[in-house]
């Protein structure tokens, strides 16, 4: 079967120790959009993504990608007990949990697992996690991360859960909008992620698309700032995790529509298209921020 359980449930993924600096993180931040609305080359709020200095911060969400940022191949798929294509794979969900304030620049090592494998009948669903540390030990961040993979499943193991966040009845404590780039996924993908479906025209068609389509892990991040800006103050510090369900794609030159909700330490919200052919067409679902406030 090309997925065994026996295998690639609990699987060593191993280690890699990686290292980025502020040129990384300005590179990550541009890439999600920051620094893009009118204005924003003069705005002290807008310039903590985009200079480099005492002030910079850095969005949490970065720690997905840091690993991997200076990656010039398309993602692998070599994992143990699976024999599964890039072309079968489909972005599940991600998720980050940050212990503080990340860094500016460092050095870390992050060792993954496969954590859990999810039997969906038509399709399985593959949850890595990884865990990242600083050179004397101290956990800065760990991930979560789920694969769906087309046309497997069926071997009679766990479906996992399938709940979904309701969001609350009533109007949004923030309703924002950013307008993707024509370039958006160009300059995502140098943050290393150079899957050609972000990119070729010819690949993105033969996978059922009409164009390259924004990463999913760019349209995270743009929520997870569009969020922080808005309820948060602008304070990436302020925000201790993050989590989302990638529900559906988003084509460079479309606009999305960020809704989030504030309940106590947390902050609930959803994303989707907003205007054109599309309206309403779902981005992330099933959001949550978390603070380090209470």
């Amino acid at each position: 079967m090309p997925i065994d359980p026996s295998v690639a449930l609990g699987a060593d993924l191993g280690s890699r120790e990686f290292s980025w600096d502020a040129s990384d993180v300005l590179l990550y931040h541009l890439g999600i959009g920051a620094g893009s609305r009118q204005g924003d080359n003069l705005s002290p709020a807008a310039l903590r993504y985009t200079l480099d200095g005492p002030s910079l911060q850095v969005l949490p969400s970065f720690g997905i990608v840091a690993p991997t940022f200076h990656e010039k191949d398309p993602p692998p798929l070599d994992l143990p007990g699976c024999d599964i294509t890039l072309s079968q794979v489909v972005h599940g969900s991600q998720s980050i949990s940050v212990s503080g304030p990340l860094p500016t620049s460092g050095t870390a090592t992050v060792t993954t697992r496969i954590s859990d494998i999810w039997d969906k009948g038509k399709a399985a669903v593959i949850w890595q996690e990884g865990v990242a540390t600083s050179p004397s030990g101290e956990e800065l961040w760990t991930t979560r991360s789920s694969i769906f993979v087309k046309g497997e499943g069926g071997w009679g193991g766990d479906r996992g859960s399938s709940e979904k966040l309701l969001l609350p009845d009533r109007a949004p404590d923030a309703d924002t909008t950013y307008d993707v780039t024509p370039q958006q996924a160009m300059l995502y993908r140098l943050c290393g992620d150079r899957n050609p479906l972000h990119a070729d025209p010819d690949f993105a068609k033969a996978a059922g698309f009409p164009a390259p389509i924004l990463h999913g892990l760019c349209s995270y991040g743009i929520v997870l700032r569009e969020l922080t800006d808005a309820l948060l103050g602008g304070d990436a510090t302020a925000v201790a995790g993050f989590e989302a369900r990638f529900a559906g794609v988003v084509f460079p030159g479309e606009t999305i529509r960020v809704r989030g909700w504030t309940e106590d330490d947390r902050i609930v919200a959803s994303a989707s298209v907003a205007g054109g052919d599309r309206d309403g067409s779902p981005v992330l679902a099933d959001c949550v921020l978390t603070t380090h406030a209470g």
